[in-house]
């Protein structure tokens, strides 16, 4: 008779998961803010190497749309991989936070601490990543098309309405979100691994906006071609991708596994 498999190589039950994710919220939110800062640096050139990878795969690619689209997804998934396993604060997957917020683990000063630092920490190391690919050469791959790409992409995140940039970062930060929330319940690298790579690569294929992604693409397109990026253009697409994926992750994941796990029992009349 097979011996039945251990409960300690099971996956996490979503009960068990939520509780991790809010116990892990109140770690988060009390380290320092140089440890946040750091981590922050590393998850934003962690997510533009993953955002250049997506670039290259789709370069010159005669797979037709769905095909290239993916395979691009599947090439980001390397930014939240970097992110789960080596270890760092990304501002998206942080949103995470609110339910330990929720439970009044944390105070809303911790809690908007935290995503502060964090999402300096992010840009930064967003645009860390972009004075490397410039000073690399990144751009001249392909014969040039690589730049051509990057500057397409920049392109039409600028393009996008308010409304549209805003509902892309919250269905953005649902996949995100959970593609992390997947990640905890494994224990091992490849379990985690696993869980990254459909909703990562469907976020990417299905054209949502994640806003610290957009802090590699919308300042390397600008650098490459400037008036075909507009600062003022950017910066609002940044704004209201951030405004999505924050609705997206801390309303429509960590507000709703909250409410189905998390919140407290009601009292007997």
């Amino acid at each position: 008779m097979p011996t039945p498999p251990s409960p300690e190589h099971d996956a996490y039950q979503p009960q068990q998961i939520a509780r991790r994710v809010q116990a892990l919220g109140v770690t988060k939110a009390q380290a320092d803010a140089p440890t946040l800062l750091v981590l922050g640096v590393l998850a934003g050139a962690f997510i533009s190497l993953g955002a250049l990878f997506f670039a290259v795969v789709v370069t010159g690619s005669e797979l037709g749309f769905g095909p290239t689209r993916w395979l691009g997804g599947l090439a980001f998934c390397l930014g939240l991989a970097l992110v789960v396993i080596a270890g760092a604060e990304l501002f998206t997957g942080n949103n995470l936070l609110a339910m330990a917020w929720a439970s009044r683990l944390i105070t809303t000063r911790r809690l908007l601490r935290h995503w502060g630092l964090v999402y300096l920490g992010n840009l930064l190391g967003c645009l860390g990543t972009v004075a490397l690919a410039w000073l690399a050469d990144s751009a001249s791959l392909a014969e040039g098309r690589l730049g051509e790409t990057l500057v397409a992409i920049a392109t039409a995140k600028v393009g996008l309405s308010p409304l549209e940039a805003f509902a892309r970062g919250v269905l953005c930060n649902v996949l995100v979100c959970l593609a992390v929330w997947l990640a905890m319940g494994g224990h091992s690298v490849t379990d985690k691994l696993l869980a990254i790579v459909l909703p990562i690569s469907a976020f990417v294929a299905l054209g949502f906006e994640h806003s610290i992604a957009n802090g590699f693409f919308l300042p390397m397109g600008r650098l490459l071609d400037p008036a075909a990026v507009p600062l003022g253009a950017a910066l609002a697409n940044l704004g209201w991708v951030t405004l999505g994926n924050l609705v997206g992750g801390t309303l429509l994941v960590a507000g709703v596994y909250w409410l189905a796990y998390l919140r407290p029992p009601r009292t007997p009349p």
